[in-house]
């Protein structure tokens, strides 16, 4: 298959999927690779497994320990579950094998995890440095020892005041790790992999009194030199600093020229570090468009650094919209509600739903999602760069159609009333879920180009781990009302973009999610903590 334009990459991944991969792709089962990755040879801190069964009332004093860390990490990345499931089979077949599996309070594309997460942590009980998060036997590797704020500063543009930080979490992609299964696609799932893993790590420092802000640019050789990391494998995809200051401080830039830092000048700095880790697969094809993708989204100097203004958009007509009772945001334990949280296919049942209900998913959804990043500069965005659009039946009090949720106005904006559940399941990849038995189907949408202009190719994975924060934000807020909901990319987006009328706003679907009631597969779960 021959590589094509990288416009054409994007512009068929949205709307095209079928044409980025061969027509006789295989996925090779047998040679799959773990959905972890495993460090060797290298100095290993246990954390505790004696996990806390709730995260309500928790007291947060000073700089954590290396228990609260170890907690954190659990509730954000860990292994939480081992479950067994009966699989389901044609009734003509043989009995149908057993499912088992490692569970995580996050979902990821076909349960593969891409993401790979890795700290920077300044506490009394560890060496200061950086380090692994081993997911597998809920331990620290220690990647490279010793003080490393200026540097990770730098890597940052001098924007953030680091050195007020008890570390930093580092989010990466290992390409291989969903490539074996999805070919180029997996580039689009990557970043929302990368995006849902950042909004739980967010939601769960929220609780433990962390202050955190998200750095999608950043200079990126340099950040995978300071890990060690082979950029032909693996490449960060987002830096959050953490600290339990109230806020992290936005740090004034100076003289341009001055301030300047380049990639290359910093990795001089740091002697290189290889690392030996494992990856099971004997045999790793080549994913040439996802590191032509990844080279073409490098930022080597901090000149490179954009924040992306409000958008001057049309004023709806607010006489047609359709104002949502007022609702308190909604208090839940998280702790309960990520251990409920569940993604149902066949499992879905019909049951209507009350306008309040609605009214509340939508406003959790949105509320929570809004962050500290590097995107928005010193101020926060009061507009998210996505939004969420709905196709609703059987709600009280909202007739049968598409709608765009205005965040802001907590309202509804009608965009195509009637029943479009057979133009959405006819546009299906896998007829795997009946729509006709979920009344709440959402689209998490985005601008078109991708803010290309602004950030260039970069700007691509960075809406689509936007993308992915917001969805993990709704399957929460879901979980939390007694819904499931089930994250899909098999879509016709050209469809759904159709009745949902997003070519005037300039917007396009990235990712569906159908929401509603389900019934509890049958399946046997045990905890992975004490």
């Amino acid at each position: 298959m021959s590589l094509m334009n990288l416009d054409v990459f994007l512009h068929r991944l949205q709307y095209d999927p079928d044409k980025v991969k061969p027509l006789d792709w295989e996925t090779d089962w047998d040679d799959a690779p773990l959905p972890y990755k495993l460090y060797r040879s290298l100095p290993m801190f246990p954390l505790s497994r004696e996990v806390p069964a709730t995260l309500e009332g928790r007291e947060t004093t000073g700089v954590p320990i290396l228990r609260d860390i170890g907690h954190f990490l659990y509730y954000v990345f860990g292994l939480t579950q081992l479950t067994q499931s009966v699989m389901e089979r044609d009734t003509s077949e043989e009995p149908g094998g057993v499912l088992q599996m490692c569970r995580r309070f996050v979902p990821s594309g076909g349960g593969l995890y891409p993401s790979e997460l890795y700290l920077y942590l300044k506490l009394g009980e560890l060496p200061a440095g950086l380090y692994h998060y081993d997911a597998a036997h809920h331990r620290l590797a220690l990647l490279r020892e010793g003080d490393f704020d200026d540097y990770l500063a730098k890597s940052l543009g001098n924007r953030r005041d680091t050195n007020g930080c008890f570390g930093a979490a580092f989010v990466s992609t290992v390409y291989w790790k969903n490539f074996y299964k999805y070919n180029n696609f997996a580039y689009r799932l990557q970043g929302l992999d990368a995006g849902i893993l950042i909004g739980q790590l967010l939601e769960i420092a929220k609780r433990f009194g962390f202050s955190s802000s998200v750095h999608f640019q950043f200079l990126d050789q340099a950040v995978n030199h300071l890990l060690g990391l082979s950029e032909q494998e693996e490449s960060v995809y987002a830096v959050i600093p953490l600290s339990t200051e109230p806020a992290i401080r936005w740090m004034e830039i100076g003289n341009e020229d001055e301030d300047t830092v380049s990639a290359s000048e910093l990795c001089r700095e740091l002697l290189p570090v290889r690392h030996d880790h494992y990856v099971r697969s004997r045999r790793i094809a080549d994913y040439p468009m996802l590191l032509r993708m990844s080279e073409a989204s490098l930022l080597d100097s901090s000149q490179m650094f954009r924040e992306i203004r409000k958008d001057e958009q049309a004023i709806p007509d607010q006489a047609l919209a359709l104002p949502l009772p007022p609702v308190d945001r909604l208090s839940y334990d998280l702790a309960m509600v990520c251990r409920n949280r569940f993604s149902p296919e066949t499992e879905f049942v019909w049951k209507p739903i009350g306008l309040s209900q609605l009214a509340a998913l939508l406003r959790e959804a949105m509320a929570s999602f809004s962050y500290h990043n590097d995107l928005d500069g010193p101020q926060e965005r009061t507009e998210p760069r996505v939004c969420l659009y709905g196709c609703f039946y059987g709600v009280d009090d909202v007739p049968d159609g598409a709608y765009r949720y205005d965040g802001a106005a907590h309202a509804l904006q009608p965009v195509c009333l009637g029943d479009h559940r057979q133009r959405m399941q006819e546009g299906m990849s896998l007829p795997n879920i009946n729509l006709f038995q979920v009344p709440l189907s959402f689209h998490v949408a985005g601008k078109r180009g991708f803010f290309q202009s602004q950030l260039g190719k970069r700007g691509y994975r960075i809406q689509q781990m936007e993308a992915g924060m917001l969805v993990h934000r709704l399957l929460l807020a879901a979980s939390a009302l007694g819904m499931g909901g089930r994250p899909l990319l098999g879509f016709d987006a050209n469809s759904s973009d159709a009745f949902y009328g997003t070519a005037s706003r300039d917007e396009t679907g990235l990712i569906f999610i159908p929401v509603g009631p389900y019934r509890h597969r049958l399946r046997l779960a045990g905890s992975l903590s004490r």
